[in-house]
C-alpha cells in the first residue's frame, strides 16, 4: 500500500498496520490488496483524495466487478475519486518489457525461487497472500545426458 501523505511519502505493510485505523487522511491510496472497503477508504481520504484500486485479495472472486462498479457508482456521489486499475498484457509491452529487463534498465525482484518439484509449495506460498515479489519456479537439470 502506497499511499501519499504530506509531504512525503510513506509504504504501508498491509501485514504490520491497519492504515485505515491510524487516524491519519491521504491525499492518494494506491491499493495493491484490495482487503479493506471502499467505504474504509473513503474515510481516510482526504475530501479531493483518490483510491486506486489496483489488487484483489486472495479469494477474488466477484471482487473485481463488485469493486469496479461501487467504486464508479460511489465517485458520482463523494469529492473522492475511486479509480480500478487492470493492466491489459499484449506483445509489444510485453517485447519492451523483455528489452529492459535484458538491457538492466529494469530489474525483477523475485521474493522466493523454488525447485519445479516444489511447485506446489510455491503454489501455497502465493496463495497465502504474503509473497512481496515474484515467485519464481526453476526448472530442475536432467543430469543424465
Amino acid at each position: 500500500m502506497l499511499t501519499s501523505c504530506d509531504p512525503s511519502d510513506r509504504v504501508i505493510d498491509y501485514t504490520q498496520e491497519d492504515f485505515t485505523k491510524s487516524g491519519q487522511r491521504y491525499d492518494l491510496i494506491l491499493d495493491n490488496v484490495g482487503n479493506h472497503s471502499l467505504s474504509a477508504c473513503k474515510h481516510v481520504l482526504n475530501p479531493k483524495g483518490i483510491c486506486v484500486i489496483a489488487g484483489a485479495p486472495k479469494n477474488p472472486s466477484g471482487f473485481l466487478l463488485t469493486h469496479m462498479l461501487t467504486a464508479r457508482v460511489l465517485s458520482q456521489f463523494v469529492s473522492q475519486r475511486f479509480i480500478t486499475f487492470i493492466a491489459k498484457l499484449n506483445k509489444e509491452d510485453l517485447t519492451t518489457m523483455c528489452e529492459l529487463m535484458a538491457t538492466g534498465k529494469v530489474k525483477p525482484v523475485i521474493d522466493k525461487r523454488y525447485r519445479l518439484s516444489e511447485a506446489a509449495e510455491a503454489i501455497g506460498y502465493l496463495g497465502e497472500g504474503h509473497a512481496r515479489a515474484k515467485v519464481v519456479i526453476i526448472p530442475e537439470s536432467n543430469n543424465k545426458t
